[in-house]
């Protein structure tokens, strides 16, 4: 089974969230890598940099750079032993599969850009799980006809 996620996922495995519990639990149950794409990690590691920015401006938001190192090094290291596995994919099928998506969910579901190439990215690569936190991703990833934990 493949399992792809977005950041919302990922954060919650890096870093205490209220999601924590879950996605340390659905981790568990693995027994395949967690797949990403180098957009993905992209994504991931964009997140944790502004977070740092955050942080700098005010120190009751965001996180320190030692938190971010650390989830970074945590990252790269189950992506060293095979935790997590950087697979190739598409890009151009993924874009148009993407616009497919848009056009027939958007108007009524208010998805951002990178949910929707992150749940293309997930059927191009024939994931059977998509893993996420955020509801608007979920029905997009229900609508794509990935299965979601507990579903």
């Amino acid at each position: 089974m493949i399992h792809y996620s977005d950041t919302s996922f990922l954060c919650s495995s890096y870093r205490q969230q209220v999601h924590t519990p879950a996605a340390i639990a659905l981790r568990e149950t693995m027994n395949e890598p967690l797949f990403f794409t180098s957009l993905l990690e992209f994504e991931f590691l964009q997140a944790i940099e502004l977070q740092v920015w955050l942080h700098l401006q005010d120190k009751r938001k965001g996180y320190s750079r030692r938190d971010a190192d650390g989830m970074i090094a945590d990252w790269e290291a189950d992506v060293a032993t095979g935790n997590n596995r950087l697979v190739a994919f598409d890009m151009n099928a993924v874009l148009r599969l993407s616009r497919v998506l848009s056009g027939q969910t958007t108007a009524k579901g208010g998805h951002r850009t990178l949910d929707i190439l992150h749940v293309a990215t997930a059927v191009h690569l024939g994931a059977s799980r998509f893993l996420t936190f955020d509801a608007r991703q979920q029905a997009l990833a229900k609508h794509a006809g990935l299965e979601l934990p507990g579903g």
